[in-house]
């Protein structure tokens, strides 16, 4: 897959870092057709999981596995990148809801997580994103969420 956003490119969007940056590139982008929102903008993007993670030390050392919670952040990562443009000014993205979260298979190391956003909804600070992750073509999780968004400010984060 071919990479439209490096490492280098995604740490200059997302304030993110290790070990908290879960999104290594993101491989597509597209735009909605609505104009004026974000409606329809779309993101897809990987991650390597490795044995190295920091979370496998303990989540499980004898059966490591990715934590649910660490596969939602990674989509809202994803989202925000689907969401953000060259044009936007720095943002926050903050996990502000979480529906219909789905967890299908553990994601242990050694696998290749590939993640999709697409945004749903765009209204005034608030998006509705669905989200997916999934290895070998088979999906591991998925969730709709729901993200506020703000200016980035030199204290702000992201979620």
């Amino acid at each position: 897959m071919e990479t439209v956003l490096s490492a280098q490119d995604i740490m200059s969007i997302l304030p993110h870092r290790y070990p908290f940056l879960l999104v290594d590139r993101v491989v597509e982008l597209k735009d909605g057709e609505e104009g004026a929102t974000k409606v329809g903008h779309f993101a897809r993007t990987l991650k390597s999981v490795t044995m190295n993670e920091p979370f496998f030390q303990g989540h499980f050392p004898d059966f490591p596995i990715m934590p649910g919670v660490l596969l939602v952040e990674a989509m809202a990562q994803t989202a925000a990148l689907a969401y953000y443009r060259p044009k936007d000014p720095q943002l926050n993205f903050m996990i502000a809801g979480i529906e219909k979260a789905r967890f299908r298979k553990p994601v242990v190391p050694g696998d290749r997580l590939e993640m999709t956003a697409k945004i749903l909804k765009d209204r005034r600070n608030m998006i509705l994103t669905e989200c997916q992750a999934s290895v070998d073509g088979q999906v591991v999780a998925e969730v709709t969420m729901l993200a506020a968004i703000s200016l980035r400010t030199s204290s702000g984060t992201d979620s």
